[in-house]
């Protein structure tokens, strides 16, 4: 075969490896210079159909109730529990308890909740307060405090109670532990919550009507 033919017969096949290399370059610039604005809309059912998860599916709502919960009653038991001891007085127990409770909200309940939005900002209804400043952390040691106070008062009422139907003034019938201490917590904690969205609506619906 000449030299001319030889040629010919492996022009293809460099073409062929530009081609190729031509691809993955441009795939590469592609993939790097991605961004919101350069990107196809892809829909969320094609997101869903992608997202690995156990097969099982367990509602957003009671992932949510759990966490806040959860994190409600490890506090009870490394704060209110573990320094029982440290701390005999139960007003102080209830200080560091109540400001446990704001900080571990703020720094922790929370961004566990908005690790698990599947929109921006979906879970902040979850939330009392939905500020991620210091502003934010404040007002969560305050709520925390709030919270705690209307769970002691829910305790001490069941134990009053419970001594005035049976007549041992002076025994606990109702001890503060993580599991009901959490449920407690909880509750308070969706029905507050529940009163500032009405509030809201209230205020919203007062601010579309016309004025007189």
């Amino acid at each position: 075969m000449s030299k001319k033919r030889k040629n010919q017969a492996q022009k293809p096949e460099v073409e062929r490896q530009t081609d190729y290399y031509r691809l993955k370059t441009d795939a590469v610039n592609d993939l790097v210079t991605a961004n919101e604005e350069n990107s196809p809309a892809v829909s969320q059912e094609e997101l869903r159909a992608y997202r690995s998860g156990p097969k099982m599916k367990v509602a957003d709502w009671v992932k949510i109730l759990f966490i806040k919960g959860w994190f409600a009653g490890a506090v009870c038991y490394f704060f209110f529990w573990g320094l029982g001891g440290l701390l005999p007085s139960v007003l102080d127990q209830l200080a560091v308890t109540g400001l446990a409770l704001g900080v571990v909200t703020d720094l922790m309940a929370n961004p566990v909740l908005r690790f698990f939005e599947k929109n921006e900002g979906e879970n902040a209804r979850w939330m009392m307060v939905t500020r991620k400043s210091f502003s934010g952390l404040f007002l969560n040691v305050l709520y925390g405090y709030l919270v705690l106070f209307l769970v002691y008062t829910l305790y001490s009422a069941v134990n009053l109670a419970a001594a005035a139907l049976t007549g041992a003034a002076d025994q606990i019938f109702l001890g503060v532990e993580p599991v009901l201490f959490g449920v407690f917590y909880l509750g308070f904690d969706l029905l507050l919550i529940q009163a500032k969205h009405m509030i809201a609506r209230i205020v919203r619906d007062a601010a579309k009507k016309p004025a007189q």
